[in-house]
């Protein structure tokens, strides 16, 4: 059974990364102002599937399998550096918007595209990857039973904090949106300020070491 220290552990870590402007966040923020709260949360059900397929790779030994061939997480850990250096441009750069920025021009798409592109953003989110490959193991305590039933209930500690913040962001999109737009300078400071952690995050992801590495 895990402590109470692991669970705070974990929803402290996911608790930051989930406030943190990510493509989660983004993908979410812009389906719920474009086309409704409902289709934000149609976009949150693949989010959470994608959660779920994180901590069964885990359990089954994402992490072992990073530390026995580290060009795997290598590969990994750049192409998530790419991507959100690619998302921090995008907002950073001359006209660059930021995700809760009024997306009227979104085109609607079906619950099966929400839906499927919530789960797929979630499996390419660089930041769960490294959640479940490196952070977590690190909670792991070898007194507390096995190592993948301790994933298992760390990863549901995860799962139900991101869920949860990710939903408030999705209802209350509009109204930041709605906010924001009556504000222009404010807008420009959120979109700087979320560009900025994109970059940062960016940078320490390529930095980030191989999970088990001295």
């Amino acid at each position: 059974m895990i402590s109470l220290a692991a669970v705070g552990g974990v929803a402290l870590v996911e608790l930051g990364m989930a406030l943190t402007p990510g493509p989660n966040m983004i993908h979410l923020a812009s389906r719920a102002i474009a086309q409704g709260r409902r289709a934000g949360l149609v976009g949150l059900g693949g989010t959470a599937v994608g959660f779920v397929c994180y901590l069964v790779a885990a359990a089954a030994g994402l992490s072992a399998l990073f530390v026995a061939v580290p060009v795997a997480f290598l590969v990994v850990k750049l192409a998530g550096a790419v991507y959100l250096g690619f998302l921090a441009w995008g907002m950073l750069k001359p006209g660059g918007r930021s995700p809760f920025a009024p997306a009227s021009d979104v085109p609607p798409v079906s619950d099966a595209r929400l839906f499927s592109m919530g789960l797929l953003t979630n499996l390419l989110n660089p930041k769960i990857a490294l959640l479940y490959a490196a952070l977590l193991p690190q909670f792991l305590d070898p007194q507390a039973g096995p190592a993948w039933a301790q994933l298992l209930q760390l990863g549901g500690v995860q799962i139900v904090v991101g869920i949860a913040v990710n939903a408030l962001v999705v209802l209350g999109a509009a109204r930041v949106s709605a906010f924001l737009a009556a504000r222009p300078r404010a807008l420009a400071v959120q979109r700087f300020t979320a560009g900025g952690l994109l970059g940062v995050f960016a940078v320490r992801t390529a930095l980030s070491r191989t999970p088990g590495a001295a």
